[in-house]
C-alpha cells in the first residue's frame, strides 16, 4: 500500500489517502470510513486495525481523486522525531576517503523542517553552501525500546524518499561542528510521495538510488551500498531514545553531494532537485 496524506478543495484540512500506484490519483481514506485518524502518525498508532481498513479501502475499487486535484503533504507531519544517520553508504565514504564507521553516526532534524513532496525549498540567508543528499527513510509503526535487530521490522510501518538538505558551511564550520543546524533549517526535510509499506517493497536493501539537479544525475547509487541496514539502526537507535509510530529514520545519502565535487556545487535559486528511489516514487523540490 502507499499511505498519503493530502489536502484538496472540496475537503477541510488534511486527509488520509491511498495512493492508487506509484505516480497514481488518490483515494479518500476518511470518506471510505469516517472514524478514521486524518494524519498518519495516529493512523499509525492505531496499528492493525487501521491497516486493516486501508487494505479493504484498496480492494473495494474507489474512486479515485486525480492527481491535479490534490496538494500531497508529507507522509508524516509533526512526528516526535526525526532520527539520521551521517555515513551510512560504503561508497559515500570512499568519496571523502574516510574509513568506514565501525557504529552508526546518529544525529537529527527537527521536525519543523519536514515539508511535501513537491513543496519549495527555502535558501536561508544564513547560508551560501546548501547541498542536496538523496536518503532512504524508514518510518516506524510500533513503539519499542532496546529493539533487537532480529525483531526491528515489525516496527516498520514502511519506507519514503527524503531529501536531507544541508547548509554545509553550518555543518561543517560552524556551531561548533555540530551538525543539527545545518541539517535543520525550515524546508531541509522533504518527504514522499507516499509511505509505502513494507509488504509493498520486495528489498529495501537493493533499491536504485538516485538525485538530479535540473535534470542531471548527480547521485545514483544503490541501497545496497548501506554500511548498517534497517533492522541494525533500529536496533542501535532504540538503545538511546524510545522508537515512536511516525518516527522518521533518515539512513544516509550515496556519493556525488555537492561539497565534495571538485570545485564544490550547492544549490542555487531557481534549480530544481529530484529525489528518486526505485519502487517508492520521486519527490521534487524547487530551490527559491
Amino acid at each position: 500500500m502507499r499511505l498519503v496524506q493530502f489536502q484538496a478543495p472540496h475537503l477541510m484540512g488534511p486527509h488520509l489517502g491511498l495512493e492508487s500506484g506509484n505516480g497514481g490519483g488518490v483515494i479518500n481514506l476518511n470518506a471510505f470510513d469516517p472514524t478514521l485518524p486524518k494524519t498518519m502518525v495516529e493512523f499509525l498508532e492505531q496499528g492493525e486495525a487501521t491497516l486493516s481498513v486501508a487494505r479493504r479501502a484498496l480492494a473495494a475499487q474507489l474512486p479515485v481523486l486525480p492527481r491535479s486535484e490534490v496538494t500531497f503533504l508529507a507522509p508524516v507531519t509533526r512526528p516526535d522525531k526525526v532520527v539520521c544517520v551521517g555515513m551510512n553508504y560504503v561508497d559515500h565514504c570512499k568519496e571523502q576517503n574516510v574509513p568506514v564507521p565501525k557504529e552508526p553516526i546518529i544525529f537529527s532534524k527537527f521536525a519543523s523542517s519536514i515539508v511535501g513532496p513537491y513543496d519549495e525549498v527555502i535558501l536561508p540567508p544564513l547560508s551560501q553552501e546548501v547541498d542536496w543528499e538523496v536518503e532512504l527513510a524508514v518510518i516506524i509503526g510500533r513503539k519499542g525500546k532496546h529493539i533487537k535487530a532480529t525483531d526491528a521490522m515489525a516496527h516498520v510501518a514502511g519506507f519514503t524518499v527524503a531529501h536531507d538538505v544541508s547548509a554545509r558551511d553550518w555543518q561543517m564550520r560552524r556551531n561548533g561542528k555540530q551538525w543539527l543546524l545545518g541539517k535543520t533549517f525550515d524546508t531541509f526535510c522533504p518527504l514522499g510521495p507516499a509511505l509505502v509499506t513494507k509488504d509493498s517493497i520486495a528489498d529495501p536493501h537493493n533499491l536504485k538510488i538516485y538525485c538530479r539537479v535540473n535534470g542531471e544525475v548527480v547521485q545514483s547509487s544503490n541501497t545496497n551500498q548501506m554500511v548498517f541496514k534497517t533492522e541494525e539502526l533500529i536496533a542501535w537507535v532504540s538503545q538511546f531514545v524510545t522508537l515512536y509510530p511516525g518516527d522518521v529514520i533518515l539512513t544516509g545519502t550515496p556519493p556525488g553531494v555537492g561539497v565534495f565535487r571538485k570545485p564544490p556545487v550547492f544549490l542555487k535559486k531557481g534549480d530544481e532537485v529530484q529525489c528518486e528511489i526505485e519502487e517508492l516514487g520521486v519527490i521534487i523540490n524547487k530551490v527559491v
